[in-house]
């Protein structure tokens, strides 16, 4: 595990943190403990927090990678969830639903490498506390990265008493340590994080010259439904793996993560038209937003995102997480007003491959 991390840090150019450092060194002894003990055994878990790019999926993604057991799935926050809750509505009439739907989304899992954890609903929260005390049941070890410290989930003062039984859980359970460090490795050329947006772009302002120089879509297409689901939403564009939705279409109506990952499995590159300023929209479209971003950054789509002023004055805004959503689209490359045409969209319905490309 040392000389994993060792090389890997190397590859890319990177100096360890202590406080990587001294992750590490506890993962190898849990890649020990998985190696020369019973899959029932019970080991303490891992919960790695810190600030956004700070290296917590660098490192959650390394163990990941070299644990020599194939028993071991490596989920994120969303579609986790969203299987589960089908799952559980799926055997609701069985006396354990959960214990049910668990049988079938992780087999004989011994390694549960759980990434971008947060909890901002009541409901997730009270099912989370069944998760966990399923999981640790089960003898499965479990890895969270979150931004936030356990103490620092579902802080709304409504619910968060509600949620301190599993505060205590994981602080109980689990080793909670922080990854610490004063750089955010996603704002560098080489991410010390694997993942990034692909090929993604941010363009401003979106005036029709922009848009007919850099071959645009036209502001105000008329909407047409699209059946998602059980929902219909409005969509401005469908060609091939292409999808144009305005900001509005998406984040003020009431879409949820389901409709996302649904999409995703339908189209790879998204353009997201009319991004207002988050801080003049209401904090349900702006978590909204928030799960969007989190969603296409996981499934590694191609994004392009269109605003009327620079990236970093549109994303003001209260809700919790914009921290990370801010990080993520840090990533995309920023075309203003005075930039050379860089992008290049087809469009065609019957070409085979609608796609972002830099030039």
């Amino acid at each position: 595990m040392h000389e994993y991390f060792r090389r890997k840090a190397h590859h890319q150019g990177y100096t360890l943190s202590l406080s990587q450092q001294r992750v590490i060194e506890r993962m190898a002894q849990q890649a020990s403990a998985l190696l020369h003990t019973s899959p029932r055994s019970r080991q303490r878990s891992l919960y790695l927090h810190g600030a956004v790019g700070r290296g917590k999926s660098w490192l959650l993604d390394g163990f990941f990678q070299a644990v020599p057991i194939a028993e071991k799935q490596r989920v994120h926050f969303h579609d986790f969830f969203t299987h589960l809750h089908q799952g559980m509505f799926r055997h609701r009439e069985a006396p354990d639903a959960l214990g049910r739907t668990l049988d079938e989304l992780l087999k004989d899992c011994r390694l549960l490498c759980f990434d971008e954890f947060h909890v901002h609903d009541i409901g997730d929260a009270m099912l989370i506390s069944r998760l966990f005390k399923a999981l640790f049941q089960r003898g499965v070890l479990l890895l969270v990265t979150s931004n936030y410290p356990p103490e620092g989930l579902l802080p709304n003062p409504l619910y968060h008493a509600r949620f301190k039984p599993v505060i205590d859980l994981i602080n109980a359970r689990m080793e909670v340590m922080e990854v610490g460090g004063p750089h955010d490795y996603r704002g560098q050329p080489h991410s010390h994080t694997q993942q990034q947006f692909t090929q993604g772009q941010y363009v401003w302002p979106g005036s029709p010259a922009q848009r007919q120089s850099l071959r645009l879509p036209e502001r105000q297409a008329p909407a047409f439904a699209l059946r998602v689901g059980a929902r219909q939403l409005n969509v401005r564009l469908c060609a091939e793996r292409t999808v144009r939705f305005e900001f509005a279409d998406l984040c003020d109506q009431p879409t949820a993560v389901m409709d996302y990952l649904e999409l995703c499995r339908r189209f790879d590159t998204w353009i997201i038209d009319e991004l207002p300023s988050l801080e003049d929209c209401s904090i349900a479209a702006q978590q909204r937003f928030i799960n969007l971003i989190d969603v296409l950054y996981d499934q590694d789509k191609r994004l392009l995102l269109i605003g009327e002023r620079p990236l970093r004055d549109s994303l003001g805004g209260n809700a919790i997480d914009l921290a990370r959503t801010r990080s993520r689209l840090g990533q995309l490359l920023e075309v203003g007003p005075e930039a050379i045409a860089t992008t290049d969209i087809d469009l065609n319905t019957s070409g085979a491959h609608s796609s972002l490309r830099r030039t």
